[in-house]
């Protein structure tokens, strides 16, 4: 392997630790599942030498990282029913479309003469009615 390559590998590594730390911190279990998880995926694969797999590797780690910094939240039980959210800057963030519980939700239209129930247009259907239609003749 190559030294650009394994600076890379080291760096993904490092880079995973830190965002450990900084998105899990103050939760020790989190802390510690994600340390022993990290460390045993990369030695599962350290006596891989083919490069381009490596590159996937790393491009994995990297992704990862992206995920765990814009896509989890730590909650902490602050009461009953209460929770304390830590949100970061890079959190992703939607926006909240308010539930109308009074709005009519009116059942789909159904196609003039569609027979269909399912995802095949009718036709397992069909197939099923004419299975038990020449079982029934004989």
């Amino acid at each position: 392997m190559s030294q650009s390559l394994r600076r890379q590998v080291l760096s993904a590594f490092k880079k995973l630790h830190r965002t450990r730390e900084y998105v899990f911190d103050g939760d020790e279990r989190a802390l510690l599942a994600g340390r022993h998880k990290i460390n045993e995926s990369f030695q599962q694969n350290r006596n891989e030498t083919n490069e381009g797999e490596i590159q996937k590797m790393i491009k994995l780690a990297e992704e990862v990282d992206y995920e765990l910094r814009t896509n989890v939240i730590q909650a902490k039980q602050t009461k009953d029913n209460v929770y304390e959210l830590r949100i970061t800057p890079e959190t992703t963030r939607m926006d909240n479309v308010v539930f109308n519980p009074d709005a009519v939700i009116q059942a789909p239209r159904k196609r003039q003469g569609d027979k269909s129930t399912g995802c095949c247009g009718g036709a397992a259907m069909a197939a099923l009615e004419a299975e038990l239609d020449s079982r029934s003749k004989k």
